[in-house]
């Protein structure tokens, strides 16, 4: 009975926490297109409201390094039950804000909520799910980063003008306390593992590496001394990151224990060529609708709709990926669709106003679901082989090394952009800009592909099953 019920469970578990992860997405693509509203209402300009963006950037990196102690010394259950909680509220708080300084303190409080639900709601998931339901239940976890995008702006756009841009907060109200009742319900109680004290040096050095970093990355689109102070912030990130490994390598306790970077899955499905990937799939989405506006000629929403045939890729995959995972295995797949990927941004790189609609649909929706499976062969090689004791330290460690990739990846793009069009005396992008990057781009996937085939044939067979059911193929 328990056999029967345990992938149930695990299902479950898995939408609950894919659910918060929604609300954490959706409310980052729809903020952007409230702002001009948002400006009117706080008597400030949109540039002024930035503040709002970044405060959330900022209380997500320095809080997130936490999750893996909070975890250990609440429980999970009860952490991502708080951060769910927490999230709501200062959303209410965002929906209420009469001026900027309440609306950029709501946005902190945001991002500190958003900062656990990630790597804690994944922890839950390892905890529960069996090793051969992981892949499933990892491709409901990523569904919230594939949809969101799509919804976001749509949403946003229509909530604003038919309604009012508070609502767009206000929004995840019912989610948030549907989320979190949820939580306590259906997720078994877990109980605080460890009493180790915090370890505030390495929780200091994670902080300012990842603030330094993260704002580093998206203050180096803008040239001149913002560019030069961006340069700084990295150097600082990079060398408080140095300092960070080497002060939990040596401690007792550390922060965070730094063991699932030893695991052959996990450091090439986070740092190379994992994270090379993982910075493109934000650079894509970047640079689509430039291509489309300032390349093609076309309007904010006529990009759009090509954009959403790329999305409407990474949802169209989603069926069928984890029988492919299963069909052919982590490394077979992570190689292939990674040199996959690499084609359509290099294809990308060809495309004209002239280029036929159906073949510009047809590489649009291969682009987008490339990029889908190449994410959920990711994450779940991220996870396949993390033991127990294990399992709340990768998953901080996963969450931090995304949001660098991520921030990385966006910055990657408006640096190629800036360099195109420097090396061409232009001082606005075009299409031969736009074009080279995305040459560039599917160059870096090439290389990053070719290294996934390094990786043991067999890696992660206990989650794909793919070992197994050849095994049992030849024997019979």
């Amino acid at each position: 009975m328990a056999a029967d019920t345990k992938p149930s469970r695990g299902t479950t578990i898995a939408l609950i926490v894919a659910s918060a992860m929604f609300m954490q997405n959706l409310d980052s693509a729809i903020i952007n297109t409230s702002l001009p509203k948002m400006a009117l209402s706080f008597r400030v300009s949109t540039v002024d409201l930035s503040l709002g963006i970044t405060a959330y950037m900022l209380a997500s990196a320095a809080i997130s390094p936490l999750a893996s102690w909070l975890s250990d010394r609440f429980g999970a259950r009860a952490v991502l039950a708080g951060s769910v909680l927490l999230f709501t509220l200062a959303s209410v708080g965002c929906g209420m804000a009469t001026n900027l300084p309440l609306f950029v303190i709501a946005r902190l409080l945001q991002g500190t909520g958003g900062a656990l639900m990630m790597p804690v709601g994944m922890e839950v998931v390892l905890r529960n799910v069996a090793k051969s339901e992981l892949m499933q239940a990892t491709a409901l976890t990523v569904w919230p980063a594939l949809v969101a995008p799509i919804l976001g702006p749509v949403l946003g756009g229509f909530i604003t003008q038919m309604f009012n841009w508070r609502w767009n907060f206000w929004l995840n109200l019912p989610i948030g306390l549907a989320g979190a009742i949820a939580v306590l319900i259906c997720i078994p109680k877990t109980t605080a593992e460890h009493q180790r004290k915090l370890d505030l040096g390495g929780f200091a050095l994670c902080s300012v590496a990842l603030t330094c970093l993260l704002s580093g990355f998206q203050r180096s689109s803008v040239a001149g001394s913002a560019r030069t102070m961006a340069i700084g912030l990295i150097a600082v990130g990079l060398a408080a990151g140095v300092m960070a490994v080497r002060h939990m390598r040596s401690s007792p306790a550390p922060l965070l224990a730094l063991g699932p970077l030893s695991r052959t899955s996990f450091s090439h499905a986070t740092l190379l060529p994992g994270a090379l990937f993982r910075g493109m799939f934000s650079t894509a989405p970047f640079l689509l609708p430039l291509l489309f506006q300032l390349g093609f000629g076309l309007s904010p929403v006529q990009a759009g709709g090509w954009v959403l045939v790329y999305f409407a890729g990474n949802l169209g995959i989603k069926p069928v990926t984890t029988q492919i995972l299963k069909s052919f295995g982590f490394r077979n797949v992570s190689c292939f669709n990674g040199g996959l990927v690499g084609l359509t941004m290099l294809a990308c790189g060809f495309i004209t106003p002239a280029t036929p609609k159906l073949l510009l649909v047809v590489l649009l929706f291969a682009a987008g679901a490339t990029r889908s499976m190449q994410m959920t062969s990711l994450m779940t090689l991220t996870f396949a082989d993390i033991p127990g004791p294990e399992k709340s330290a990768a998953s901080t460690l996963h969450s931090m090394l995304q949001q660098t990739a991520t921030a990385a990846g966006v910055a990657a793009g408006a640096f190629l952009m800036a360099l195109f069009a420097g090396l061409d005396h232009v001082t606005t992008v075009g299409l031969p800009e736009l074009h080279r990057s995305f040459l560039a781009i599917g160059a870096v996937a090439l290389a990053g592909a070719a290294v996934f085939w390094r990786m043991p044939a067999d890696i992660g067979s206990e989650v794909s099953l793919h070992r197994l059911r050849n095994a049992g193929s030849t024997d019979g």
